[in-house]
């Protein structure tokens, strides 16, 4: 294996559209997932997402830097945050997330699960 390694999000190795409101580039790289995501206003990972999942809330962990726009996350205890540009936020599985205002969220996810927002029949 080289001791280097890059991959661009301007080619990923797959880009899975949620139902509406954006999309996911995922990138695979030693063994690792990362994915840039961009939820347009209006996206909710309930409403967007869990038709792919076919979960009650989202099931993948994340541990994302946000680049632009907010994001809330609740958590299926309640516990919530909402991140907001330069944050990292780590995030287990059982929750719901949305986009907060009229400005896309950009994030990069490094802990996503590499099933993420894949169409079961992918």
């Amino acid at each position: 294996m080289a001791g280097v390694e890059s991959k661009s999000f301007d080619a990923p190795d797959d880009v899975r559209p949620f139902t509406g409101n954006g999309q996911a580039q995922v990138v695979e790289l030693a063994g690792n997932t990362v994915v840039k995501a961009t939820f347009e206003p209006g996206w909710r990972w309930s409403e967007n997402v869990r038709p792919i999942a076919g979960t009650d809330s989202c099931q993948s962990p994340h541990f994302f830097y946000v680049i632009s726009g907010r994001l809330k996350v609740v958590m299926d205890d309640g516990a919530e945050v909402e991140a907001a540009p330069n944050d990292i936020v780590r995030v287990e599985p059982g929750h719901d997330a949305w986009v907060v205002g009229d400005e896309p969220c950009v994030s990069v996810d490094f802990g996503a699960s590499p099933a993420y927002a894949r169409r079961s029949d992918a």
